[in-house]
């Protein structure tokens, strides 16, 4: 009897141990993965800064060209620089005695 129940207290013992174990490891490792993203946040952060920095520049830049394009289309032509105008000419129209057929 005093064998079986050191065998149980034994296996209940690696079985508490390898679960706590398990989670130590685990937790050694989340705080290994905490450290390296809290070191590389510096330069990340500045990355951010410099993409958002580009982003706007391009949306600047496609702004003023809307805007230059939209003041261009509202100024209009300029009427004392504009030549004369072509005159429409008259084309024959169609007489009963054209028609062919009939």
């Amino acid at each position: 009897m005093e064998r079986s129940l050191m065998a149980i207290l034994l296996a209940v013992g690696l079985l508490v141990g390898g679960v706590m174990g398990a989670a130590y490891a685990r937790a050694r490792r989340g705080w290994a993965d905490y450290q390296n993203t809290k070191k590389s946040v510096p330069g990340l952060r500045r990355l951010a800064w410099l993409l958002i920095r580009l982003a706007a520049t391009k949306i600047g830049i496609v702004a003023l060209l809307l805007v230059g394009a939209v003041a261009y289309a509202a100024a209009g032509p300029d009427h004392e620089q504009a030549g004369p105008t072509p005159s429409p000419t008259p084309s024959p129209s169609a007489t009963p005695a054209h028609r062919t057929g009939r």
